[in-house]
C-alpha cells in the first residue's frame, strides 16, 4: 500500500516519535485541523498581511489554462495544460469552520511580498539547465490531476493485430481479431530538497530592513530541477515502487537511456575519433552524419520516423560548430539539421562521455507528467525558532512503449547510441 513516508524521506531537520520525517507527517495527518495539509501545498505556505492577519492560499480547482485572452494554451502537440486555481482565505475563519490550516505562529510567518522572492527565486534556480525536460514538457505534457493523491499513474498499451480488407461490396466476413493489452504503472515520486532559516535571522533581517537572504532556496530549487533533468536523461536512476507483477514492465521511473524498450545502438565513433577525422582530413562531419542516418534507420526499421531531436553529450557537441567539410559553409550541426526528420540538435549539460540520444518527440513515446508543478512548503520546529523549507515537485518522465503482439516484444521510440 502506499505511503508517502516512503515517497517521502529526504528531511533531515528532525523526526517524530514513530522516526517519520516531520514534513511526512504534517503531510499524512489529514485528520487534525491543526495539522492536516490535505495534499494542498497552500496550507502548508502561511502569510501575513500588513494587519498581522494570516492567511493561507487554499486549491479550489484544477483547470484548463488560459492566455491573457481567454484562449486555452496548448503544447507544441496540442494538449492542454492546466493551472491551479486558489482562492486567499484568513486562517481564523478556517479554525471557526473546522477546516484544516497549519499550526502557525504569527512571530514566524513569512508574509506575501517574501513568499513571493522565495518562489521566484526557486522557479529560476529550477530551470537552469533543464534542456530536456524543457522539450519534453513544450512537446507532451500529462496534467490536470492531484499527484499527490496519485502515488502510482496506470495506463494501457495495446497491440495491433487488425487486417483492414478491400472488395467492392463490403460484404466479405473479414478477419476478427481480439487486441491484446499490457498494463503499464509509472510511479509518481516526489523531488524535494530542504533547508531552513532561524527565527532569529529572519527577525534581524526585518528590523534592518533588509531583503531576507535567498541563496538557500536558490540552491534547493537548483538541485530540484536538476534532479528532475538526470532522471529523465537516465543519469539519476528513477524510483522503483513495488514489485508488483500487475504490469508488462517493472513499475519504475525510467530516463532516455535506461528504459528497457529503447532502441540501443553501440558502434559509435568516438568522438576522439570524430575529432582527429576532423582536423585531419576534413571527413569527420560526414562520419557524423552518417551515424546520425544509422541511428534513424534503427528507429524506422520499428516504426518510429520522427520528428526527432537529437541530443547530444558534451563531448560531441563541442565538435559539432566545425566546418561539415573543409571550407564548408555548413557546420556540422546545422548539416545534421538538415536531415528531413530532425527538428533540433541540443546539448544536454549533464550528460558526458561518448553518448547520443534519439527522441521521436511525440506522446506515444514520452510525456513530461505534471502531477506538482514544483512549489516550497514551510513547517516550524523547536519550538519556532527554526522555519523549514521544503522546495518539492512531482514532475516524472512517463516513457511509452509499443507493444508487439505475439512475441510480446515491446519497444519504444528512443535511439541511445554508445562506443560499445
Amino acid at each position: 500500500m502506499f505511503t508517502i513516508e516512503s515517497f517521502v524521506q529526504n528531511n533531515r531537520t528532525g523526526y517524530d516519535r514513530a522516526g517519520m520525517p516531520t514534513v511526512a507527517q504534517t503531510l499524512l495527518n489529514e485528520s487534525d485541523i491543526t495539522g492536516g495539509a490535505h495534499w494542498d501545498p497552500g496550507l502548508l505556505r502561511p502569510y501575513l498581511d500588513d494587519r498581522g492577519q494570516i492567511w493561507v492560499d487554499v486549491t479550489t480547482n484544477i483547470r484548463p489554462k488560459k492566455d491573457k485572452d481567454g484562449n486555452l494554451v496548448m503544447n507544441a502537440r496540442g494538449i492542454i495544460d492546466y493551472e491551479r486555481v486558489t482562492q486567499p482565505q484568513r486562517v481564523v475563519e478556517r479554525l471557526s469552520k473546522g477546516l484544516p490550516v497549519l499550526n502557525v505562529n504569527n512571530a514566524t510567518i513569512l508574509r506575501k511580498d517574501e513568499w513571493i522572492k522565495l518562489d521566484a527565486v526557486v522557479l529560476r534556480a529550477v530551470r537552469k539547465r533543464m534542456r530536456a525536460w524543457a522539450d519534453l514538457r513544450a512537446a507532451n505534457t500529462y496534467g490536470g490531476f492531484d499527484g499527490m493523491a496519485t502515488p502510482i499513474l496506470e495506463h494501457e498499451i495495446v497491440s495491433d493485430a487488425g487486417q483492414a480488407h478491400v472488395d467492392m461490396e463490403g460484404l466479405s466476413e473479414g478477419t476478427n481479431f481480439q487486441p491484446e493489452f499490457g498494463l503499464q504503472g509509472l510511479p509518481l515520486p516526489i523531488t524535494h530538497c530542504d533547508f531552513w532559516i532561524s527565527e532569529r535571522f529572519l527577525a534581524a533581517s526585518r528590523q534592518k530592513g533588509q531583503p531576507a537572504d535567498t541563496l538557500r532556496a536558490e540552491i534547493a530549487g537548483r538541485n530540484v530541477g536538476e534532479t528532475i533533468e538526470k532522471t529523465l536523461i537516465g543519469i539519476t536512476t528513477g524510483l522503483q515502487y513495488g514489485t508488483s507483477t500487475d504490469y508488462l514492465t517493472t513499475s519504475k521511473v525510467y530516463g532516455y537511456t535506461t528504459h528497457p524498450d529503447r532502441i540501443t545502438k553501440t558502434n559509435l565513433t568516438s568522438s576522439a575519433t570524430l575529432n582527429t577525422n576532423i582536423t585531419t582530413g576534413g571527413t569527420g562531419g560526414t562520419t557524423f552524419v552518417n551515424e546520425v542516418l544509422s541511428m534513424l534507420a534503427l528507429a524506422a526499421a520499428q516504426n518510429f520516423f520522427g520528428p526527432f531531436i537529437l541530443y547530444t553529450s558534451t563531448a560531441y557537441d563541442d565538435l559539432l560548430d566545425n566546418d561539415y567539410k573543409a571550407n564548408s559553409d555548413l557546420t556540422i550541426r546545422d548539416r545534421v539539421k538538415e536531415i528531413d526528420r530532425i527538428t533540433d540538435v541540443r546539448r544536454l549539460d549533464f550528460l558526458v562521455g561518448d553518448v547520443l540520444i534519439l527522441v521521436q518527440m511525440d506522446e506515444e513515446v514520452a510525456q513530461a507528467v505534471n502531477g506538482l508543478e514544483v512549489t516550497t512548503v514551510q513547517w516550524e520546529t523547536k519550538g519556532g525558532m527554526q522555519r523549514n523549507f521544503k522546495v518539492m515537485g512531482i514532475q516524472v518522465p512517463r516513457i511509452r512503449s509499443v507493444f508487439k503482439s505475439g512475441t510480446k516484444v515491446t519497444t519504444t521510440g528512443i535511439v541511445h547510441a554508445t562506443t560499445s
